[in-house]
């Protein structure tokens, strides 16, 4: 069981989503919005923390995304996603740059929603990753991870060009590129395939660190050191020694954070908070970032001698609408991979499924290619994914685009096979409608709108 925070001001979706979560063993506290969302993660709630942040986007008071936002800065970590209307998919993908774990959209599928409430579950409040060392093979699963990593396009093999040239030295890396791009994955090729792969490989994003916080994560401290400083701390400096420390969206530290960086690097030694004794480090840093540091470092946001420091080497990752050719590699690997989590069997994307893919522009890059993957991996029945299984944020996103040719005008087809839907659902409870929404898993007021805008009788 699981404790769960819903802020949500639609009551009769709360009261669905509650009584559906605690058929499956959850506890759910509800908020219609803000303001007693606040008041609740204040509060010292006797069945312990929420475990998991269920927000809708839109609300009384204003929007989850800024909400979300202002708990990332304050150091609250608990894994939340995004429940939006399709329209907004791209402000959830946005909100998965900030730090959210996922989004879902209405209608929700209780099945999807399920999927991603388990996932971040058991993300849990994990913020950094350490990897064991590995030792030197040639595994499916390796060979498959960098595989699906490198691509076949010449974008592609110009970036893992630049990864193995610059792996074997010890130069400070910056990995620039949009947030999804799999900077991360980068970093890890070039540990695995340095002098330092059988050391650790330790992962921060300094997005989700609070501004008080940050430096006792980095370097660690002392029992006493500051209100809460319980007991010794090691930080994640030294949790790397003799590897590779990998900082995502390094701009967002502070400038006394810099500082203390800095001279980490420069002089290889780190004193934690509340001590006086130095501690030699030996690590090699890489850093990731989804904006310019230069234009930072020229607005004062950013520290010119850090960056310079840092620059020893850059590689730009590019988006994903740029490695068209690499899309069916991506797709083949994720597909396997959902296939494997959620013991389904899909064998391939229909057509017309790739042909969507190819036209949209992937704002969320390979993030949020995985992510649309294992939704459609999970709502299909049959051994080739169709387009009734496709997200419906994947079709609105096609009318800003030009217009298909006639016979295949692909949201005519997403509407057609909703009024269907409808229809079947109505016709099965003799159109009593409130029976009819909670089928659906929409509230009555959204089946009213469909009903109208599909003019069904």
């Amino acid at each position: 069981m699981a404790h769960l925070l819903l802020v949500e001001d639609d009551s009769t979706f709360s009261k669905l989503l509650t009584n559906f979560l605690g058929k499956h063993g959850h506890q759910v506290k509800v908020c219609s919005n803000i303001k007693e969302a606040r008041e609740a993660l204040g509060k010292n709630n006797s069945d312990g923390p929420f475990e998991v942040l269920m927000l809708d986007y839109r609300l009384p008071d204003g929007n989850s995304v800024d909400f979300l936002k202002t708990l990332r800065s304050e150091g609250n970590r608990t894994p939340a996603f995004i429940m939006t209307s399709f329209h907004d998919v791209r402000t959830a993908v946005t909100a998965m740059q900030i730090g959210a774990f996922d989004y879902i959209t209405k209608p929700v599928n209780p099945e999807e929603l399920l999927m991603v409430l388990r996932e971040a579950l058991n993300k849990g409040e994990v913020t950094s990753v350490k990897t064991a060392p590995k030792a030197k093979n040639n595994s499916k699963a390796e060979k498959q991870s960098l595989d699906y990593i490198e691509g076949k396009s010449k974008i592609a093999k110009q970036l893992f060009e630049y990864v193995r040239l610059v792996a074997p030295t010890d130069m400070s890396v910056i990995i620039q590129g949009e947030s999804g791009t799999g900077k991360e994955h980068v970093a890890k090729s070039i540990h695995r395939l340095s002098k330092r792969a059988d050391g650790p490989f330790v992962a921060i994003d300094c997005g989700s660190l609070s501004k008080d916080l940050a430096a006792s994560e980095l370097f660690g401290h002392k029992k006493g050191a500051f209100t809460g400083a319980l007991q010794d701390k090691i930080g994640q400096f030294e949790a790397a020694d003799g590897g590779t420390l990998f900082l995502d969206e390094i701009g967002n530290l502070s400038y006394d954070v810099q500082i203390k960086l800095l001279r980490a690097l420069q002089e290889r030694i780190i004193v934690p908070i509340g001590s006086t004794q130095q501690v030699k480090v030996d690590v090699r840093l890489i850093a990731a970032t989804n904006e310019d540091l230069i234009s930072s470092a020229a607005a004062g946001d950013f520290r010119e001698d850090l960056y310079h420091r840092l620059n020893e080497f850059k590689i730009e990752v590019p988006a994903l609408r740029k490695r068209g050719e690499d899309l069916p590699i991506f797709v083949q690997h994720f597909v396997d991979k959902a296939n494997e989590e959620l013991d389904r069997n899909v064998r391939e994307l229909s057509k017309e499924v790739m042909d969507v893919f190819q036209k949209y522009d992937w704002p969320g890059n390979l993030r949020e290619l995985n992510n649309v993957i294992k939704r459609l991996v999970l709502l299909s029945k049959e051994e080739i994914a169709t387009l009734s299984a496709l997200p419906p944020e994947m079709i609105t996103a096609m009318e800003d685009q030009q217009k298909p040719a006639p016979g295949s005008d692909l949201k005519a087809l997403q509407e057609t096979h909703e009024k269907e839907m409808i229809e079947k659902v109505l016709q099965e409870v003799r159109y009593n409608k409130s029976k009819a929404a909670k089928l659906l898993n929409i509230d009555r007021k959204t089946l009213y709108y469909k009903i109208e805008k599909y003019h069904i009788e």
